[in-house]
């Protein structure tokens, strides 16, 4: 069988990729690390975690001793590492702790792949999942972002991912290790943290609380299903180029508040009520220090070079999302009162 690690494999984007690899490849031994913080949860991978060809570790890529070992253990044939920090507010508070494990921890798992894998780097590969803020921000209707646009992070954890993507290039040209990497815009769907903006809203306007906007809702984000981006994750860890990086986009920019408008009319009308009734639980709240304006992604090398793009349309992606958070209630409730931390690390001390 061929070894794959996949870091942050409990997570919400990584969860899902777990799940397509152990299920699409059975030849695979699937090797889910993830140290379970806050937003690691292996309540995200119950259907498949009987599976023959997943193992579970628990272990802190900040630690380079376990993840050594873990690579000397599997001798891996491919790393993709998804485990980082990643909520900028959080980022703003503790900026050491996005430092910690979006720089320090990508480098442990860089060199510990390069130990592993010297001498004999045919046909292994290390793709390093990154994020589209490292690019900055765009003017309102202006431009995309590129596999060419230059680095301009504004937050502590753009700036810790931007210097991951630095040390992922660096091992390449510096030790010929076998590199790939994309960069995504903002995903949605399932099994996500109930901090990020539209899980949050849709358990807010569950619960009739205030749904907090920053600024004015100017804010433009380009929207990607998760389940498209873990098969894009997929396609490029098969076929993408050594060496190159690829821009994973959902050609779906939608202004923050009418992205919450249209969140408030659906979860409304799948709860029973008036459609729009819950807009009076909008709340401007202070914007955000350093929040960029406009993020938009341009994917056409991803669609010319190997043929991907976006499954579903927005309006279908946003129903199949909120229904699954409202039929999913007891996750939600586990996940927001913390129950779910206390099992599974209990299980793992």
């Amino acid at each position: 069988m061929k070894n794959i690690i996949i870091t942050g494999g409990a997570g919400f984007i990584g969860s899902h990729l777990v799940r397509l690899m152990v299920n699409k490849y059975p030849e695979y031994r699937i090797i889910n690390l993830d140290t379970l913080t806050y937003a690691g949860n292996l309540a995200n991978l119950k259907d498949i975690e009987d599976k023959p060809n997943y193992v579970f570790e628990k272990a802190d890529i900040c630690d380079f001793e376990a993840v050594n070992t873990l690579f000397t253990h599997y001798r891996p044939d491919g790393v993709i590492h998804l485990a980082a920090e990643s909520h900028v507010d959080r980022s703003i508070k503790d900026p050491f702790a996005f430092a910690r494990t979006n720089v320090l921890g990508t480098l442990n798992l860089l060199q510990a792949a390069k130990l592993a894998w010297e001498g004999k780097m045919a046909g292994k590969v290390f793709y390093h999942v990154s994020t589209d803020e490292v690019y900055g921000s765009l003017e309102a209707g202006g431009g995309f972002f590129s596999e060419e646009t230059k680095y301009d992070p504004h937050s502590p954890y753009s700036a810790s991912k931007a210097s991951s993507d630095h040390f992922v290039r660096a091992y390449h040209d510096t030790y010929g290790l076998p590199v790939k990497i994309s960069n995504c815009s903002n995903n949605y769907g399932s099994y996500q943290f109930p901090e990020k903006l539209i899980p949050l809203f849709i358990n807010n306007i569950r619960h009739n609380k205030p749904l907090p906007v920053y600024g004015k809702g100017e804010n433009v984000r380009d929207w990607l299903f998760v389940e498209d981006h873990a098969g894009a994750i997929d396609l490029i860890f098969h076929q993408g180029k050594v060496g190159d990086t690829y821009n994973i986009g959902g050609f779906n920019e939608w202004k923050n508040i009418d992205l919450i408008r249209v969140l408030i009319r659906v979860t409304d009308r799948l709860l029973g009520r008036p459609e729009g009734s819950s807009e009076k639980l909008i709340t401007y709240v202070t914007d955000r220090a350093g929040h960029d304006l406009r993020y938009a992604i341009d994917s056409s090398k991803l669609h010319k070079e190997l043929g991907w793009s976006p499954s579903l349309q927005f309006e279908e992606g946003i129903e199949k999302t909120v229904k699954w958070y409202l039929e999913n209630q007891e996750w939600l409730d586990q996940v927001t009162s913390g129950v779910y931390r206390d099992y599974y690390q209990k299980m793992y001390e």
